[in-house]
């Protein structure tokens, strides 16, 4: 079975953000979020699928959701 991750696709702004989020889903990426202001749509996919949605039309990058922790305030470390 494989394994479901999130992602963060950039889009290029010469298109329709819903447009682009349209064939994205055709292709199997589960939606979650259209970020317009940003020009970005994060959504889940497996690795395989992720790979397929570089090549839709609009589509500049693709990188995984990584959870981010900048610490306490004051902390030494971050990340």
């Amino acid at each position: 079975m494989a394994k479901i991750a999130l992602w963060i696709i950039t889009i290029s702004d010469d298109q329709s953000i819903n447009d682009i989020a349209t064939r994205l889903s055709a292709e199997g990426l589960a939606i979650r979020e259209v970020l317009k202001e940003i020009g970005c749509i994060t959504g889940s996919a497996d690795d395989d699928t992720a790979e397929r949605l570089k090549r839709v039309k609009g589509v500049v990058d693709i990188a995984p959701d990584r959870q981010i922790d900048v610490g306490p305030p004051g902390a030494d470390e971050t990340w």
